[in-house]
Protein backbone atom coordinates (compact mmCIF):
# COMPACT_ATOMS: atom_id res chain seq x y z
CA UNK A 1 0.00 0.00 0.00
CA UNK A 2 1.34 3.40 -1.26
CA UNK A 3 1.01 6.05 1.46
CA UNK A 4 1.39 8.76 -1.30
CA UNK A 5 -1.88 7.50 -2.93
CA UNK A 6 -3.82 7.54 -0.20
CA UNK A 7 -6.52 10.72 0.31
CA UNK A 8 -6.11 12.69 3.25
CA UNK A 9 -8.78 15.05 2.63
CA UNK A 10 -10.93 13.29 3.98
CA UNK A 11 -9.00 12.73 7.62
CA UNK A 12 -7.75 16.61 7.36
CA UNK A 13 -11.76 17.45 7.05
CA UNK A 14 -12.35 15.14 9.98
CA UNK A 15 -10.11 16.58 12.11
CA UNK A 16 -11.03 20.00 11.48
CA UNK A 17 -14.81 19.00 12.28
CA UNK A 18 -13.99 17.25 15.31
CA UNK A 19 -12.30 20.03 16.63
CA UNK A 20 -14.44 22.74 15.86
CA UNK A 21 -17.53 20.38 17.86
CA UNK A 22 -15.17 20.15 21.08
CA UNK A 23 -14.62 23.31 20.66
CA UNK A 24 -18.56 24.17 20.65
CA UNK A 25 -19.64 21.26 22.81
CA UNK A 26 -17.08 22.18 25.67
CA UNK A 27 -19.00 25.91 25.64
CA UNK A 28 -22.22 24.61 25.45
CA UNK A 29 -21.98 21.77 27.62
CA UNK A 30 -20.10 23.48 30.79
CA UNK A 31 -23.40 25.59 31.82
CA UNK A 32 -25.89 22.37 31.10
CA UNK A 33 -23.44 20.06 33.03
CA UNK A 34 -23.55 22.69 36.39
CA UNK A 35 -27.39 23.38 35.35
CA UNK A 36 -27.69 19.31 36.27
CA UNK A 37 -25.57 18.96 38.47
CA UNK A 38 -26.78 21.56 40.79
CA UNK A 39 -30.83 22.13 40.07
CA UNK A 40 -33.55 20.62 41.65
CA UNK A 41 -35.75 21.46 39.16
CA UNK A 42 -38.72 18.53 38.17
CA UNK A 43 -37.66 19.08 34.68
CA UNK A 44 -34.24 17.87 35.47
CA UNK A 45 -35.05 14.32 34.58
CA UNK A 46 -36.47 15.28 31.00
CA UNK A 47 -33.44 17.49 30.38
CA UNK A 48 -31.14 14.66 30.79
CA UNK A 49 -33.20 12.22 28.97
CA UNK A 50 -33.14 14.33 25.87
CA UNK A 51 -28.83 14.99 26.54
CA UNK A 52 -28.94 11.17 26.49
CA UNK A 53 -31.27 10.60 23.60
CA UNK A 54 -28.26 10.09 21.06
CA UNK A 55 -27.17 7.32 23.43
CA UNK A 56 -30.09 5.26 22.73
CA UNK A 57 -31.30 6.76 19.33
CA UNK A 58 -30.28 5.24 15.97
CA UNK A 59 -27.77 7.31 14.07
CA UNK A 60 -29.68 7.34 11.03
CA UNK A 61 -33.35 8.34 12.70
CA UNK A 62 -31.32 11.42 14.33
CA UNK A 63 -29.66 11.75 11.19
CA UNK A 64 -32.98 11.74 9.17
CA UNK A 65 -34.57 14.53 11.66
CA UNK A 66 -31.68 16.77 11.64
CA UNK A 67 -31.72 16.48 7.55
CA UNK A 68 -35.42 17.38 7.70
CA UNK A 69 -34.83 20.14 10.28
CA UNK A 70 -31.69 21.79 8.57
CA UNK A 71 -32.69 21.70 4.99
CA UNK A 72 -34.57 23.99 3.26
CA UNK A 73 -37.83 23.72 4.36
CA UNK A 74 -36.77 23.16 8.52
CA UNK A 75 -37.52 25.49 11.11
CA UNK A 76 -33.62 26.02 11.12
CA UNK A 77 -32.80 25.45 7.72
CA UNK A 78 -35.34 27.19 6.33
CA UNK A 79 -34.30 30.90 8.04
CA UNK A 80 -30.47 30.01 7.29
CA UNK A 81 -31.52 29.61 3.84
CA UNK A 82 -33.49 33.19 3.62
CA UNK A 83 -30.74 34.55 5.28
CA UNK A 84 -27.72 33.04 3.66
CA UNK A 85 -29.23 32.15 0.15
CA UNK A 86 -28.07 28.42 1.38
CA UNK A 87 -29.33 25.46 4.05
CA UNK A 88 -27.31 24.10 5.62
CA UNK A 89 -28.13 20.29 4.52
CA UNK A 90 -25.05 19.07 2.69
CA UNK A 91 -22.26 21.14 3.99
CA UNK A 92 -19.52 21.52 6.78
CA UNK A 93 -21.46 24.23 9.28
CA UNK A 94 -24.50 21.23 9.29
CA UNK A 95 -22.32 18.95 9.68
CA UNK A 96 -20.82 20.38 13.15
CA UNK A 97 -24.53 21.35 13.94
CA UNK A 98 -25.31 17.37 13.59
CA UNK A 99 -22.29 16.21 15.41
CA UNK A 100 -22.77 18.83 18.82
CA UNK A 101 -25.77 17.41 18.89
CA UNK A 102 -24.60 13.87 18.32
CA UNK A 103 -21.96 13.96 20.86
CA UNK A 104 -23.52 16.33 23.29
CA UNK A 105 -23.49 13.05 26.19
CA UNK A 106 -19.98 12.17 25.36
CA UNK A 107 -19.72 15.71 26.99
CA UNK A 108 -22.28 16.62 29.34
CA UNK A 109 -22.80 13.85 30.73
CA UNK A 110 -18.73 13.02 32.12
CA UNK A 111 -19.08 17.43 33.37
CA UNK A 112 -22.29 16.23 35.39
CA UNK A 113 -20.35 13.45 37.31
CA UNK A 114 -17.54 15.32 37.71
CA UNK A 115 -19.45 18.50 39.12
CA UNK A 116 -21.44 16.48 41.12
CA UNK A 117 -18.08 14.58 42.69
CA UNK A 118 -17.10 18.09 43.65
CA UNK A 119 -20.15 19.41 45.46
CA UNK A 120 -21.03 22.96 46.22
CA UNK A 121 -18.61 23.29 49.15
CA UNK A 122 -15.59 24.86 47.46
CA UNK A 123 -18.10 27.19 45.52
CA UNK A 124 -19.99 28.26 48.88
CA UNK A 125 -16.56 28.62 50.46
CA UNK A 126 -15.12 30.91 47.66
CA UNK A 127 -18.38 32.73 47.85
CA UNK A 128 -18.57 33.38 51.85
CA UNK A 129 -14.83 35.02 51.16
CA UNK A 130 -16.12 37.50 49.05
CA UNK A 131 -15.67 35.86 45.16
CA UNK A 132 -18.52 36.36 43.11
CA UNK A 133 -19.96 32.90 41.50
CA UNK A 134 -18.61 33.81 37.87
CA UNK A 135 -15.24 33.75 39.94
CA UNK A 136 -15.57 30.82 42.14
CA UNK A 137 -16.67 28.90 39.14
CA UNK A 138 -13.56 30.15 36.96
CA UNK A 139 -10.64 29.71 40.09
CA UNK A 140 -12.32 26.93 41.95
CA UNK A 141 -14.31 24.70 40.13
CA UNK A 142 -12.61 24.49 37.05
CA UNK A 143 -9.03 23.50 38.10
CA UNK A 144 -10.80 21.11 40.01
CA UNK A 145 -12.53 19.34 36.92
CA UNK A 146 -9.63 18.76 35.62
CA UNK A 147 -10.12 15.37 35.44
CA UNK A 148 -13.83 15.75 34.12
CA UNK A 149 -13.17 17.78 31.18
CA UNK A 150 -10.02 15.80 30.03
CA UNK A 151 -12.67 12.79 29.67
CA UNK A 152 -15.03 15.35 27.87
CA UNK A 153 -12.73 16.44 25.79
CA UNK A 154 -11.44 13.02 24.70
CA UNK A 155 -14.89 11.44 24.09
CA UNK A 156 -16.46 14.36 22.58
CA UNK A 157 -13.38 14.66 20.25
CA UNK A 158 -12.98 10.07 19.62
CA UNK A 159 -16.76 10.14 19.26
CA UNK A 160 -16.92 12.29 16.29
CA UNK A 161 -13.59 11.46 14.40
CA UNK A 162 -15.94 7.73 14.20
CA UNK A 163 -19.47 9.27 13.29
CA UNK A 164 -20.89 7.79 10.37
CA UNK A 165 -25.12 7.46 10.09
CA UNK A 166 -25.26 10.87 11.40
CA UNK A 167 -22.71 12.91 8.81
CA UNK A 168 -23.90 10.49 6.31
CA UNK A 169 -27.70 11.54 6.54
CA UNK A 170 -26.97 15.18 7.02
CA UNK A 171 -23.75 16.17 4.96
CA UNK A 172 -23.73 13.37 2.24
CA UNK A 173 -20.76 12.37 0.66
CA UNK A 174 -19.21 15.72 -0.82
CA UNK A 175 -15.40 15.30 -1.46
CA UNK A 176 -13.37 18.23 0.61
CA UNK A 177 -16.65 19.57 2.29
CA UNK A 178 -18.68 16.42 3.95
CA UNK A 179 -16.71 13.45 3.17
CA UNK A 180 -15.26 12.16 6.77
CA UNK A 181 -12.93 9.29 6.97
CA UNK A 182 -15.75 6.87 7.91
CA UNK A 183 -17.16 7.41 4.53
CA UNK A 184 -14.20 6.94 3.09
CA UNK A 185 -13.44 3.62 4.45
CA UNK A 186 -17.46 2.39 3.88
CA UNK A 187 -16.40 3.96 -0.02
CA UNK A 188 -13.68 1.83 -0.44
CA UNK A 189 -14.76 -0.89 0.97
CA UNK A 190 -17.52 -0.89 -1.23
CA UNK A 191 -15.31 -0.68 -4.56
CA UNK A 192 -13.24 -3.64 -2.72
CA UNK A 193 -10.45 -1.63 -2.25
CA UNK A 194 -9.33 -3.12 1.40
CA UNK A 195 -6.06 -1.84 1.14
CA UNK A 196 -6.88 1.50 1.75
CA UNK A 197 -9.76 0.93 3.85
CA UNK A 198 -7.42 -0.82 5.76
CA UNK A 199 -4.78 1.51 6.17
CA UNK A 200 -7.47 4.62 6.82
CA UNK A 201 -9.06 2.09 9.40
CA UNK A 202 -5.87 1.27 10.84
CA UNK A 203 -4.88 4.75 11.70
CA UNK A 204 -8.04 5.53 13.32
CA UNK A 205 -7.87 2.53 15.43
CA UNK A 206 -4.21 3.38 16.56
CA UNK A 207 -5.50 7.11 17.05
CA UNK A 208 -8.03 6.33 19.63
CA UNK A 209 -5.64 3.87 21.27
CA UNK A 210 -3.24 6.29 21.74
CA UNK A 211 -5.23 8.70 22.60
CA UNK A 212 -6.91 6.45 25.30
CA UNK A 213 -3.81 5.71 26.81
CA UNK A 214 -2.92 9.19 26.95
CA UNK A 215 -6.18 10.00 29.01
CA UNK A 216 -5.66 7.13 31.41
CA UNK A 217 -1.93 8.03 32.07
CA UNK A 218 -2.87 11.47 32.47
CA UNK A 219 -5.83 10.63 34.71
CA UNK A 220 -3.55 8.63 37.19
CA UNK A 221 -1.31 11.68 37.63
CA UNK A 222 -4.35 13.80 38.54
CA UNK A 223 -5.53 14.28 42.00
CA UNK A 224 -8.90 12.66 42.88
CA UNK A 225 -10.87 15.69 44.33
CA UNK A 226 -13.42 14.53 47.38
CA UNK A 227 -16.23 16.76 48.42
Amino acid sequence: MDLHSLDYGPIWLTLQLATVTIVILLIIGTPIAWWLANTCSKIRVGIEAVVALPLVLPPTVLGFYLLIMLGPNGWIGGPVQTLTGSPLSFTFTGLVFASTLYSLPFVVQPLQSNFESIGRAPIETASSLGASKWDAFFSVILPLSRRGYLTATVLGFAHTLGEFGVVLMVGGNIPGKTKVISIEIYDRVEVMEYAQAHLLSAVLLLFSFLVLVMVYSINKKLPVNVS
